[in-house]
């Protein structure tokens, strides 16, 4: 799923693993998710959302259409 967490992480100036603990994730899942390895549950999806003050549509893109 094509994603925009590595620019707005960068936008904040924090690292993965910062990223990670403000979400309770580890370093390694937030690299997943930016490389696109991986897809977030819905549960971290929203809270992705939420942490960043954007809606989960803006973040994530489907990419079947």
């Amino acid at each position: 799923m094509r994603n925009r967490l590595r620019e707005l992480r960068a936008e904040r100036g924090w690292t993965q693993g910062q990223l990670g603990e403000r979400l309770g994730v580890s370093r390694q899942a937030v690299n997943a998710l930016e490389t696109e390895k991986h897809d977030p549950s819905l549960d971290l999806a929203f809270r992705i959302a939420a942490l960043f003050g954007r809606p989960v549509e803006e973040i994530f893109a489907n990419p079947h259409g």
